[in-house]
């Protein structure tokens, strides 16, 4: 061996050795998409356990109902206050150009709606069914149906008069009496405004509640068939009741 092959491959053992790849590339880095790919689907699954978890405290804090068995097939939940509480007090400004205390009302069985407002046409829609259904509802012994919603009174007392409605509605328009009801915990607009919510007050106290609009459905139009037929599953078939809180 000569003195210049030895040097030689004393340089070879010296110097590390590289493991070539498929194509005889050298090594390759870790590709940048999939570490993206990695972190939008953790992303996602903690969205959704969040929504889970967001749906189960809405359920836990104000109680839940069904309308299966027999009822309307529209789910809802019912919140707090429920039935058999004092229904808060209120003084609001009306569509029919005076104010209404619903202490002005304890002589009456009332049907409280709380609805999106002027954005959600089905809401309009479902004011328009019920007057439509006016016989059934004095018939399941509901002698005034009231709604309140967050607009101004200047633009609700347009829009009633534009679809022709006797209807009474109320304004609300920083939520504080919607608040006290829980009304706006139930709807697709988050707490910023009212879902779907239906309260039967008679004589001052909670006789019977259902909150359509909350997750998953976000209901904002309920036949009032179905509402009757709600109204009477929790009541045991007995019209305008107690109802039940499970």
């Amino acid at each position: 061996m000569t003195s210049r092959t030895a040097g030689k491959r004393a340089k070879a053992a010296g110097k590390p050795t590289t493991k070539r790849t498929r194509g005889g590339r050298g090594p390759q880095r870790g590709t940048p998409w999939r570490t993206v790919l990695i972190a939008v689907v953790v992303v996602a699954a903690l969205a959704g356990l969040y929504l889970v978890y967001r749906s189960t405290t809405h359920t836990a804090a104000g109680g839940s109902g069904t309308s299966a068995g027999g009822g309307s097939g529209y789910p809802y939940a019912v919140g707090q206050p429920g039935v058999g509480a004092p229904a808060p007090g209120f003084d609001l400004a009306s569509t029919t150009g005076r104010r209404l205390d619903l202490a002005s009302l304890n002589a009456r069985t009332v049907l409280l709606y709380f609805q999106e407002g002027l954005s959600c046409q089905p809401c309009w829609d479902q004011l328009t069914d019920l007057e439509k259904h006016s016989a059934d509802l004095k018939a399941a012994g509901i002698d005034t149906v009231v709604s309140i919603t967050s607009d101004p009174v200047d633009l609700l007392t347009q829009k009633v008069h534009d679809m022709g409605l006797s209807t009474p509605v109320l304004s609300d328009p920083d939520l504080a009496v919607s608040k006290t009801y829980h009304a706006n915990d139930y709807g697709m607009m988050g707490t910023s405004r009212d879902g779907h919510t239906f309260i039967l007050v008679r004589r001052g106290t909670i006789a019977w509640r259902a909150d359509y609009g909350g997750a998953p459905k976000y209901t904002m139009f309920v036949p009032t068939t179905g509402i009757l037929t709600d109204l009477r599953n929790a009541s045991g078939g007995s019209g305008a009741s107690t109802g039940a809180t499970p």
